[in-house]
């Protein structure tokens, strides 16, 4: 039996669950909170990678007022539906936050039905808004619920993709704004400006089965080792006699749920021709309402992607953008 010649730990970051995702509209647990009333989100389809070159603005950097080339990811942002308002109370003896009432829109969309079970009793949506404001003491928190709208976007797709998105403000203010915005379209730029700074989260490619050294990045052992070089040397020890869940094995690896701090959204715009290649995006094709993010974002094309307000930015002294070359050249 082998002897490890040196200490080497296992390799990988055990702290993320290595399990895969039961659907690719991921979900967001914690939201930050503001004081400007509108929402704190949005999504849309990765459509694929470009570069441009930008004049850095950033003064912490040694490039400052130098022009660079920067990896983007393009993003198409079609409008998102707005066609139910949530809203949330803490429960008195577990103290965990639960629902408390839901407000149906009166104006659903006819895709809708293809992805949940619309109600065929319609709510009287003015006398639930007004029976909703008299006890808004008990609220703590407002969200809606949207709907993405797939057919305006590059994808085959019919069936739209249904998100919950927190609005900011205080109580009120967050209520009285989710009542003017139920039933109506919302736009990229209605939500964020180019420069802002958001938090992407998207379920990862899914690659399938892999062995701990794809996985979890474990040195291949030397040539003469007689039990197999991609594994483990040693899964554990005979006391406890069983395998800790710290050791690297092989699983499944790709199709998480993971978020990215601080991307920066670079450009907004509705003129696709601008940044698509000359011959569409790879597994995409072409795109129309747009954002760039910087640099990469979890996901294959066509992946929902979330954006939502960061949670911990710190201060940054950036001027305005300029934007001076964006790449269309084909793509292999």
């Amino acid at each position: 039996m082998g002897h490890r010649k040196k200490h080497a730990p296992h390799r990988g970051s055990l702290g993320y669950r290595r399990k895969k995702t039961t659907r690719h509209t991921s979900r967001i647990r914690t939201w930050t909170s503001s004081a400007e009333s509108r929402l704190l989100g949005f999504a849309g389809y990765k459509a694929g990678m470009t570069h441009i070159a930008l004049i850095n603005t950033d003064r912490r950097s040694p490039y400052y007022k130098q022009e660079q080339f920067v990896p983007v990811t393009v993003i198409e942002t079609p409008p998102i539906g707005i066609f139910s308002i949530r809203t949330y109370s803490k429960d008195s003896v577990t103290d965990q936050v639960k629902v408390r009432t839901q407000i149906w829109g009166e104006k659903i969309e006819k895709d809708l039905g293809l992805r949940l079970q619309v109600p065929k009793s319609k709510q009287n949506k003015k006398q639930a808004i007004s029976l909703e404001k008299q006890s808004l003491n008990e609220v703590t928190e407002v969200r809606v619920l949207a709907h993405t709208l797939p057919r305006q976007a590059g994808l085959a797709q019919k069936k739209p993709d249904i998100i919950e998105i927190k609005v900011g403000g205080s109580v009120a203010e967050a209520f009285d704004y989710a009542t003017k915005i139920l039933d109506q379209k919302i736009s990229l730029d209605d939500v964020y400006n180019a420069s802002d700074f958001v938090d992407v989260n998207a379920a990862t490619k899914g690659k399938g089965f892999a062995g701990p050294v794809k996985r979890h990045g474990i040195k291949i052992l030397p040539r003469k080792t007689r039990k197999g070089r991609r594994v483990v040397g040693c899964i554990g020890p005979w006391h406890p006699a069983r395998v800790m869940w710290t050791v690297p094995r092989a699983g499944q690896l790709g199709y998480f749920t993971r978020t990215e701090y601080n991307k920066q959204i670079l450009k907004i715009g509705e003129d696709g021709e601008e940044v698509t290649p000359s011959n569409g995006f790879k597994r995409y094709g072409r795109v129309s309402r747009h954002c760039l993010i910087r640099g990469s974002v979890p996901g294959p094309a066509k992946r929902l992607i979330r954006l939502r307000d960061p949670i911990r930015l710190k201060p940054v002294d950036i001027e305005d953008l300029q934007i001076t070359y964006i790449s269309t050249a084909a793509k292999n």
